[in-house]
């Protein structure tokens, strides 16, 4: 029996091929295994394998075989393939973030998220089993005609991101400036409000505690709208604000250690790892109450109404810096909430999954 995993697109660092990874290494114990993809990175040529070489592979019989097909944007080619294959097919939905915000920055873009949606509700009758990681994004696969879905605990390793060894020198940055650092972590993309939690900073160092710094730590894929977070920078004169692009594990680490509480005014989340990252570094989490934001967070975060409000976020992030007993508060539930995402009980979960489909 053989376990195949199919994805739109596979990129170092990317989360969604990261958890590929992470599940192929857990199947090579029990058949073969490899992981195909439409459109792949060139640094991963040895790792991943084309989506046109999936139909010349040999096995004893396809029926018999499992497909898994990471869902997060749309793609007519994948999709089809993936609906005319006789494999038993498990859809691991990582969630499609809703098009609007992108529109006015990549309309192209926009345009497959929205035919993600609609490609995903046509294999609803052809999946065996539908996992994903949160009751929010079941809750979409309910509504899309899945009739067997599961949440399966996502598979964050904490520990293991803790045991990195920080790059000292973006740690002695900090240390020597001494001032309270609220970080950011997550792509630069529009739906995640950059552009509002720069606002809410803006009011927080105008009027209430003026030495803060902020890092933004995340890739910058829409040209667009990282022109339009410059233009914020440059306009509301934040100078002690660094939006850093993409960093090395060392120095993301870094700015985990460093940080003086986490902040993410996203309006969609199909589940936010950096949350539990943060909490796992002690680091107090302020969140928009959006999509699956309250579920991953519990009672271990402020969460913010789902409005854009950035007098609020800023009374919220002062509030956090300086009151002693919600911090303690915040960083012990914190703890108690990492405890819940056991990685090797995550890994047992999925793995269970998977192979109760294969019978």
């Amino acid at each position: 029996m053989e376990f195949h995993q199919v994805l739109v697109s596979a990129n170092p660092g990317d989360a969604i091929t990261a958890a590929a990874f992470e599940l192929r290494g857990l199947l090579r114990r029990f058949g073969r295994s490899e992981i195909y993809s439409r459109y792949a990175h060139p640094e991963l040529q040895n790792d991943v394998l084309e989506l046109r070489l999936f139909s010349n592979r040999q096995s004893a019989k396809l029926s018999d075989d499992v497909m898994i097909y990471h869902a997060s944007i749309g793609e007519p080619e994948v999709t089809e393939f993936v609906a005319s294959r006789p494999e038993r097919l498990v859809v691991i939905y990582h969630n499609i973030t809703p098009s609007e915000r992108f529109l006015p920055f990549d309309p192209a873009f926009a345009g497959l998220l929205t035919a993600g949606r609609t490609e995903l509700k046509s294999l609803a009758d052809k999946a065996v089993l539908s996992l994903t990681v949160s009751e929010y994004n079941a809750q979409e696969l309910l509504e899309f005609g899945f009739r067997k879905v599961v949440v399966s605990p996502l598979i964050i390793d904490v520990a293991r991101l803790k045991a990195v060894e920080p790059d000292a020198g973006t740690m002695n940055h900090f240390a020597v400036a001494g001032a309270p650092m609220i970080l950011f972590v997550g792509q630069m993309q529009p739906h995640k409000r950059a552009d509002l939690l720069l606002q809410a900073y803006h009011i927080l160092t105008t009027y209430l505690i003026p030495e803060a710094m902020i890092v933004l730590c995340g890739n910058h894929r829409w040209p667009r709208f990282s022109q339009q977070l410059e233009h914020e920078l440059n306009e509301l004169n934040l100078n002690k604000a660094w939006l850093t692009g993409a960093v090395d594990l060392e120095v993301l680490v870094a700015f985990y250690r460093s940080a003086s509480m986490f902040v993410t005014l996203s309006e969609h989340e199909g589940f936010c790892v950096p949350l539990i990252e943060a909490m796992g570094f002690d680091v107090p989490v302020v969140a928009r109450a959006a999509a699956a934001v309250p579920e991953t967070a519990g009672d271990a975060a402020v969460l913010l109404p789902d409005t854009d409000d950035p007098a609020l976020a800023a009374e919220a992030m002062a509030e956090v810096l300086e009151n002693s007993i919600l911090r303690k508060q915040l960083i012990d539930r914190g703890r108690a909430r990492v405890e819940l995402y056991d990685p090797d009980i995550a890994r047992a979960e999925l793995l269970a999954h998977v192979l109760e489909v294969a019978g």
